[in-house]
């Protein structure tokens, strides 16, 4: 159990029979009537993400989140195949599960979310920046350098990014997976 007072960002809730994350939180203390919190909750189960607000002091159930760090095997026509780096244990996945499952290359590490309690799998979560091959883009046409272009390319993994000029096959960039956006070039070794 825990009151407004504890609320922090990531702290997770087990509110309306459902399991949500707080993305963001504000107490509120208005110059007439009592004080509240607004809240903006991501659904651990669905990613989506609503407001709601809480009288200052309510206690609510708090639910205990695991992330446990695996690999990305392949995937099959039941879903997406993970092996937990420590036991070997492998674990199958369905699509809606896996957000951003066109930036995941094979050997890719992730953390997964398990509700610790019921040892469900919430959801899958990749690294902030992912380092991809281009597969194939258009060249670059010179003198079109207004306003800082992009163009489309295609990495290794099937999804498209939008890249500067300068970027050609392949070549390996860095890419925000929460953004799809191009990051930076990395240099090979």
């Amino acid at each position: 159990m825990a009151t407004t007072a504890d609320f922090r960002n990531g702290l997770c809730l087990d509110w309306n029979n459902d399991l949500y994350s707080i993305v963001e939180f504000q107490h509120v203390k208005p110059g007439k009537g009592p004080a509240f919190v607004r809240t903006k909750l991501r659904n651990l189960r669905t990613g989506r993400v609503i407001d709601n607000t809480f009288n200052s002091g309510v206690t609510v159930t708090t639910a205990r989140i695991e992330k446990r760090q695996y690999q990305f095997l392949y995937k099959d026509e039941t879903g997406f195949n993970f092996m937990e780096t420590e036991t070997f244990e492998q674990v199958n996945i369905e699509d809606k599960l896996v957000p951003q499952a066109d930036l995941m290359k094979e050997g890719q590490q992730v953390d997964i979310l398990v509700h610790a309690e019921t040892e469900t799998i919430l959801s899958v979560e990749l690294p902030a920046y992912v380092e991809l091959r281009v597969t194939y883009t258009e060249p670059g046409v010179r003198g079109d350098t207004a306003n800082s272009p992009s163009k489309p390319a295609t990495v290794e993994t099937g999804a498209t990014i939008k890249v500067p000029l300068f970027i050609e096959n392949d070549e390996l960039i860095r890419v925000n997976t929460t953004s799809y956006e191009y990051d930076s070039r990395v240099k090979e070794k």
